[in-house]
């Protein structure tokens, strides 16, 4: 059987076309029917908003690619030569290898991101209830989730915040440890600043205050995280009790300066604060960082540390492409094994059967010998019959004679005989000694 997988990703095809050939999660029972047939046995969809591929087993692989690239332009009524040059084609160590790496988030458009492993366990729940896997696809689908398991477990790859409000919430920890007893902040009402705040309570801040010029904007943003609003005439009056300041608005000029933050500060006995200044133009006087036990960082900041983070990512990603091609190999040699233990029990039977037809023949004349003597020969022949064995079954199952082990199947088969009927293993007549 060949393991094949073809897609498109946001590597390989633009937007507009990847949109035309997804498909939404419903719609997966139901075109895992209209994919598979004699030329696709087994098969999974992954259709996410970065890619769609199949990955199947199929006993010819050139064969269940062409299928599979039928049934995604067929599906999607484009022309197949319009979108061929997108397509990825792989096949064998290749497709299990990329199946590895996404399951990984290794082909991420953002590497080390964790929605993915969820989307393809999804796409593999799916498809194994409306019966679409098999054997092949089972086994190679644990494995790739135990490798992610692996890559997370031994890699920081995920470790590193590579957005701008992950930054943030990674800087707030390292300044506060536990973020369990702090306020947050939030000032205006920015995307990335309430994505930055709500990343801030989903990891222990317990408190979360917002302002905003327009009040009635403020109370909404406070009642979808149990916050209080407060009106942008008064916050400052409410920084003594706030541990982090989360600043975007559009304002031309400073909100906050250095005097207002150091009487703050002198009222909250020098307790750190931490400001994130995300706004362009700046809303906090850059002199705010001269206090003591104040850390101010703004947009510029915060993208370096995002930068810094992509480069320690990709450093990961190394070390997790090493535990990838571990993995591919220890599937690979089962998928090997699948194919050589028809032949393995063949000739093993073929032995057995000459062994005791020998042995029938034998001990009879034999006259006079005791059981215990007998059950000897039994034995010398049998360590014969290993001893002879263990040459072709060692070349079998060695992962040097890989891309050989067709032809080494067909030698074996010529000189052991094995696709001679029973009772002609010798050639013709069955002679004795």
């Amino acid at each position: 059987m060949a393991i094949v997988l073809v897609g498109l990703s946001h590597k390989t095809a633009p937007v507009e076309l990847r949109e035309k050939v997804c498909m939404p999660d419903v719609a997966l029972p139901e075109q895992l029917g209209k994919l598979r047939c004699a030329a696709v046995p087994e098969c999974l969809i992954v259709a996410t908003c970065n890619r769609v591929e199949v990955l199947a087993s199929c006993s010819h692989g050139a064969t269940g690619i062409e299928t599979i690239k039928d049934y995604l332009t067929s599906g999607s009524g484009i022309p197949l030569s319009e979108v061929d040059t997108h397509f990825y084609s792989l096949e064998g160590e290749k497709a299990i290898q990329h199946i590895f790496r996404v399951a990984s988030s290794l082909d991420s458009m953002m590497v080390g991101e964790p929605q993915i492993l969820g989307q393809i366990k999804n796409a593999y729940t799916v498809a194994s209830e409306e019966g679409a896997t098999g054997i092949i696809l089972n086994r190679l689908m644990h494995k790739a989730f135990s490798t992610a398991k692996r890559v997370k477990t031994e890699t920081l790859i995920a470790r590193y915040a590579v957005s701008i409000s992950y930054a943030a919430v990674e800087l707030a920890k390292k300044i506060f440890d536990d973020l369990s007893e702090k306020t947050v902040m939030l000032v205006g009402a920015g995307e990335m600043s309430e994505l930055a705040a709500r990343h801030l309570m989903e990891n222990g801040a317990k408190r979360l205050l917002v302002t905003n010029r327009t009040y009635s904007r403020a109370v909404e943003l406070a009642e979808e995280y149990n916050g209080s609003a407060i009106r942008f005439e008064d916050f400052t009056d409410s920084l003594i009790r706030t541990d982090i300041i989360i600043s975007s608005t559009g304002a031309s000029n400073y909100i906050l300066n250095h005097k207002d933050v150091k009487e703050v500060l002198h009222q909250r006995r020098n307790k750190p604060m931490f400001l994130i200044d995300i706004a362009v133009p700046r809303d906090l006087d850059p002199e705010i960082n001269k206090l003591r036990n104040v850390y101010l960082y703004d947009i510029d900041d915060l993208q370096a540390v995002v930068n810094t983070n992509i480069q320690e990512r990709q450093k990961e990603a190394e070390k997790a492409d090493e535990i990838v091609v571990q993995e591919v190999g220890t599937f690979t040699r089962w998928m090997s094994s699948l194919d050589v233990t028809p032949m393995i029990v063949l000739l093993r039977e073929r032995l057995e059967q000459i062994r005791q037809e020998e042995l029938k023949k034998t001990l009879p004349r034999l006259n006079g010998i005791s059981d215990k003597e007998k059950k000897a020969i039994d034995a010398m022949a049998a360590a014969i019959v290993n001893k002879i064995l263990h040459g072709p079954l060692q070349a079998l199952k060695s992962d040097q004679q890989r891309d050989n082990r067709e032809a080494l199947i067909d030698v074996i088969k010529e000189i052991f005989r094995l696709d001679e009927p029973e009772g002609h293993s010798q050639g013709g007549k069955t002679r004795g000694p």
